[in-house]
């Protein structure tokens, strides 16, 4: 059981990466990589909300009718997600303000719907913790990667204080739409490369 647990676990984490290796969840991905504490604070949200919605969905699951089981996984992530969403407006106000309109759209990342229907849906509350939480580090740390990348070359910054002299010119490209689409494409096929190896 333990052996199962930590593979449940570690599957987020390397194997089945949501952004890198499932390609899932890539609206947030490119949207909020602009800088390390939108990337850091969007994996955090979204794990709070993978965890939560794991363990109840996983409670839940033999009561849940089948034919409406996707409007009920919707309602779960949903529910957590305002409730990520009071937290951040009364606790971190200005990362709330960054982030915007993404929390709310936290609730249709289809790694949410995914997890809630492949996974939660179908195992005990222990393995979907498992599972939820190795996704949502997994999540975290992808976004986190690709936004130090993109914040330090973009602007030249690593959470917003200088890294390079005042001679450094920014690769701006780094922090627009298709910066994200190329570093997000670079990172795809490393992970594919280390994979192989």
């Amino acid at each position: 059981m333990a052996k199962s647990v930590l593979q449940e676990f570690t599957k987020g984490l390397w194997n089945e990466v949501p952004p890198y290796r499932l390609v899932l969840g890539l609206c947030p991905t490119l949207a909020m990589t602009k800088s390390v504490d939108n990337g850091f604070g969007m994996g955090i949200a979204v794990t709070f909300v993978l965890v939560c919605s794991n363990i109840l969905i996983s409670m839940l699951r033999k009561a849940i009718p089948k034919n409406v089981r996707i409007a009920c996984f919707i309602v779960v992530v949903a529910t957590f997600v305002i409730i990520v969403e009071l937290v951040m407006q009364a606790y971190a106000y200005t990362l709330f303000q960054q982030m915007g309109i993404f929390i709310p759209l936290i609730v249709v990342n289809c790694i949410l719907l995914g997890r809630a229907e492949a996974f939660a849906s179908k195992n005990g509350v222990v393995a979907s913790i498992a599972d939820g939480l190795g996704m949502g580090l997994g999540f975290t740390i992808s976004l986190t990667v690709l936004a130090i990348i993109r914040e330090i070359l973009g602007n030249g910054t690593f959470l917003n204080k200088a890294v390079f002299g005042p001679s450094f010119e920014p690769f701006t490209f780094m922090i627009t739409a298709p910066g994200a689409f190329v570093c997000l494409g670079l990172m795809l096929c490393i992970m594919n490369l280390l994979g192989k190896k």
